[in-house]
């Protein structure tokens, strides 16, 4: 196996190596995958080493526990964040950025906002790999996504998690009542990656087997077909996943942010949801959102039931449904009151969003739905 990536610049916000997939996404070029689960960028200057493969390193502050890494939250509760974008992007990588950005937008109080002349913000830039500083450093940071071999959402939103401030999921203080690192299959240039950092902030939150921020189960090995994490005590248990932030992943942002975003990710091919305290009467001032989220499956919404408090062009009440996954996303089903079912509803991907509002005036039953998906066809070209 090749020698573990080191530095490439003269400074250290230039020091960096490549993140890794946790599993190879279905269309990643073999070449590109090879590139990225393999690096092989180094220099002699270890001083310059990244922390955890894809965190630049701080010299005069905790890399786990930093209580002044975080970004500034606004009198409303947002907390915006400045960037600028690489001009070098093309059209579709800007398309998956701003995509990967909006979920944190729907899901969390954390905002993207294009900079104008704040001094500390976000370089979005295509360098070498995927990696990031950790946290707010001051100034502009730069944050990789490189062209190709970053450009999937997970990953995008991986790198975003890093500038909020959170580290690997694995390299939490309880790590080993969850996980065995399996130190025999990974060479020692690469250990450093499979830290545990014995003062981690966790939060008071849970594992996370499925977070964004965790290794794959052969991330680094020297040894074809070895695992490198195995989850204890059920060995058959997923580990990692490139396809977006898990529920934990954002109630993590929300608790480290103090925001009280009511959002679920529902991660399945079928399955139900409703609004809080059916069928009894919701509550007012209610703001919620579900994330639809199947494996390359159109999803199709069923209403079974409908009571919402009617009123002109549903501006109180509401529920509204987009073909995707942020408010930015085509509209499926504008906003929607009264008593009567909605029509059923199909998503055109594998993402669909739920939106369920309600001002302070009265309230009424509503709703419960379920939801089925199906595999989407591909079309091919013929040649006659």
């Amino acid at each position: 196996m090749l020698s573990r990536s080191r530095c490439l610049g003269k400074n250290m916000k230039e020091c960096k190596w490549n993140d890794t997939f946790p599993n190879k996404p279905s269309s990643a070029p073999s070449n590109l995958w090879l590139r990225y689960f393999h690096p092989f960028f180094f220099t002699t200057d270890s001083s310059r080493y990244l922390q955890e493969g894809d965190i630049v390193p701080r010299r005069s502050r905790s890399a786990f526990n930093c209580r002044n890494c975080y970004w500034p939250q606004s009198m409303d509760g947002i907390v915006r964040i400045p960037y600028v974008l690489d001009p070098t992007y093309e059209e579709n990588h800007v398309r998956g950025i701003l995509e990967a950005m909006a979920e944190f937008e729907t899901l969390t109080c954390i905002n993207f906002v294009k900079r104008k002349t704040e001094r500390d913000y976000l370089i979005i830039r295509s360098a070498d790999g995927c990696w990031s500083n950790y946290g707010k450093v001051g100034g502009g940071q730069t944050v990789s996504v490189m062209k190709g071999g970053c450009m999937w959402k997970g990953i995008i939103q991986h790198e975003l998690d890093h500038a909020l401030g959170f580290l690997h999921e694995h390299s939490r203080s309880d790590r080993d009542k969850y996980v065995k690192i399996m130190w025999e299959y990974i060479s020692p240039a690469d250990r450093p990656d499979f830290r545990k950092f014995e003062n981690s902030n966790n939060l008071g939150l849970p594992y996370d087997y499925s977070s964004v921020m965790h290794y794959g189960p052969h991330t680094f090995t020297n040894t074809t077909g070895k695992a490198t994490i195995v989850p204890v005590p059920d060995g058959s248990v997923h580990i990692g996943q490139r396809l977006g932030l898990s529920n934990l992943d954002v109630a993590k942002i929300n608790k480290l942010y103090n925001c009280s975003r009511c959002s679920t990710i529902i991660d399945a091919a079928f399955g139900s949801l409703k609004s809080a305290n059916y069928p009894r009467n919701y509550s007012d001032n209610t703001n919620c959102v579900w994330l639809i989220r199947t494996r390359s499956r159109k999803i199709s919404l069923h209403f079974r039931d409908f009571d919402l408090r009617r009123t002109r062009g549903c501006q109180g009440d509401y529920v509204k449904v987009y073909d995707g996954s942020s408010k930015y996303s085509p509209v499926l089903m504008n906003k929607t009151c009264g008593s009567q079912i909605p029509t059923d509803v199909v998503s055109s991907s594998s993402l669909m969003l739920i939106e369920f509002v309600t001002d302070g005036a009265d309230t009424a039953s509503g709703f419960q739905a379920t939801f089925t998906s199906a595999r989407m066809q591909r079309r091919f070209n013929t040649r006659n």
